[in-house]
């Protein structure tokens, strides 16, 4: 059986929700949304855990998620720093490079096929299952995974939301624009986030919330996009960020990758606002009624 990876994107700290949404108690015995998370991938049969974050954090996440998790499953730490050495990068810049460079630092730790994943989002129980499935039967080296919500599931009712929009061939990804979307009535108001028009669609329409499964040979293509863009003008890279979405589309118009989209029947929630908090302790909530989770998760 081949070794499965997963791939926590965990740098960021949540500028729109206020704080840091990856430590903030969200299950009635303290735990996190990435709890959560762990528990989903062990039961889909996910081998390790390697944390993309901040060096200053790795205490942080040794003294609560490690120590939960207790042996459970192999967890590792991969640092998303900023090397200006030899790069057009400022020297006083401190934002985080993008999604890209965050999987990317995760390289060393992954030695086989691999799914990424948001601290931040909690994705179901359904989605670590379909990718863990597609990673272990899928054959074809230059065929990869998203699992993707339709647009209405994954909104906020405080604000508008980052999402990847997605344009289908079949059943494969031709095409993901970010944009900021919001919703009225059963119209989505999309907004690209790196150029070109405005354009409204359903509401249904399916979306990237990055959750990917890869062949290991992804992180070839992650390194030569992450080579040009540090490269680029300095004036430019004083705020600018390489993006995973961005290196999968590329890698989709050359004939290098072929990315295979599947729904999730699972629920999202995530933390966009602070006034998200009430609705996802309720749906956590609801799952442990259900039966889908212990009412103390690592017990």
């Amino acid at each position: 059986m081949k070794d499965l990876t997963l791939v926590v994107m965990a740098a960021g700290m949540g500028s729109r929700f206020g704080g840091p949404k990856q430590i903030t108690p969200i299950g009635p015995n303290g735990e996190f949304i990435i709890d959560y998370s762990i528990y989903d991938a062990i039961k889909a049969g996910f081998d390790k855990i390697v944390f993309v974050i901040k060096k200053e954090h790795e205490q942080t996440f040794k003294d609560t998620i490690e120590k939960r998790v207790d042996g459970r499953i192999k967890i590792e730490y991969a640092y998303q720093e900023i090397n200006t050495d030899n790069t057009n990068i400022p020297k006083d810049r401190t934002k985080p490079l993008g999604t890209a460079h965050a999987v990317l630092s995760a390289k060393d730790y992954v030695e086989g096929s691999f799914a990424v994943i948001n601290a931040d989002d909690f994705y179901g129980q359904d989605s670590y299952l379909k990718v863990a499935n597609f990673l272990r039967t899928s054959e074809d080296d230059t065929e990869s995974v998203m699992i993707s919500y339709p647009l209405i599931a994954t909104s906020s009712k405080y604000g508008s939301v980052k999402r990847g929009v997605i344009t289908l061939k079949d059943d494969y990804v031709a095409g993901i624009t970010e944009c900021s979307c919001t919703i009225d009535n059963d119209v989505a108001h999309c907004h690209p986030l790196h150029g070109g028009e405005d354009f409204d669609t359903e509401v249904t329409h399916p979306v990237s919330m990055n959750l990917f499964g890869f062949k290991n040979n992804f992180m070839n293509m992650l390194e030569e996009d992450y080579q040009e863009f540090i490269h680029k003008d300095r004036e430019y890279l004083k705020d600018a960020e390489v993006f995973l979405p961005d290196t999968a589309k590329k890698n989709i118009q050359n004939g290098k990758l072929k990315l295979k989209n599947i729904v999730s029947e699972g629920t999202w929630v995530g933390l966009t606002y602070k006034e998200d908090l009430p609705e996802l302790k309720e749906k956590i909530n609801s799952l442990i009624e259900k039966g889908d989770y212990p009412t103390n998760l690592w017990q």
